[in-house]
């Protein structure tokens, strides 16, 4: 049987819409099957995190809007775009259950690195145009180098080398990564990955900037989502 991998899903209207639907696009889907994975969607529900926390092998935290950052002691910047907050409850159940958990691996993307860092008790740098002399370099699916900047995480500097593409979308970034890892950060030092070393140096808790389900099979893109689904085998 291929390993479970939890997908977090956004919603295309907001939670107090009667005609709320749920929404993701094909890329991450695809990109956990093509690494050998079975997607499994998981609906946006708080009560159903811990329940997700035990069946699911692996983890995927998706891109989407901004963190409602007020939950974490931080005033939101008024050009901040504001997650659903059921689906933002939903994840940082889904954290705090795999927090307890450590056989799960986890992957965050985009926003999802964000939450994960945040729940690690980071910050975020939350409209980059403001800080940024070239912001679009991370915005519409720019392409950019990374720098590894450690030894032993899951992201290995020679993978870095030879500056694969990958595709950058956003306007907030990390800025303090709180309990966990730099691992890579861009030519402008932006934080492009982090990972929870030292929280437990065996485990697959990696988040990165970029979307790896956009770019191509290189070890950046789907080798990450390769060594995802290989860490969830081994945990069933």
């Amino acid at each position: 049987m291929k390993p479970l991998i939890g997908i977090t899903v956004d919603r295309a209207e907001p939670s107090d819409s009667p005609e709320g639907q749920y929404q993701l696009g094909p890329f991450v889907g695809r990109s956990v099957a093509m690494a050998g994975g079975l997607p499994v969607l998981m609906t946006p529900d708080p009560g159903l995190a811990l329940h997700y926390a035990d069946a699911c092998h692996g983890f995927v935290f998706t891109g989407g809007l901004d963190p409602d950052t007020p939950a974490f002691g931080e005033p939101m910047h008024p050009k901040a775009r504001k997650m659903d907050p059921v689906r933002q409850a939903f994840e940082l159940a889904l954290l705090d259950a795999l927090a307890e958990r450590a056989d799960k691996p986890v992957f965050g993307i985009c926003l999802g690195m964000q939450m994960m860092a945040l729940h690690a008790g980071g910050k975020l740098n939350q409209y980059m145009p403001q800080t940024h002399d070239d912001p679009e370099a991370h915005q519409k699916g720019a392409d950019h180098p990374i720098k590894v900047i450690v030894q032993d995480s899951v992201i290995r500097a020679e993978d870095a080398q030879g500056h694969e593409p990958i595709y950058s979308s956003h306007q907030q970034a990390v800025s303090d990564a709180g309990r966990m890892r730099i691992v890579a950060v861009a030519h402008d030092d932006t934080i492009e990955a982090i990972d929870g070393v030292p929280i437990d140096a065996a485990r697959f808790y990696l988040g990165v900037q970029w979307h790896p389900e956009r770019g191509g099979d290189g070890p950046l893109n789907l080798g990450l989502f390769q060594k995802l689904v290989e860490a969830a085998r081994s945990s069933r």
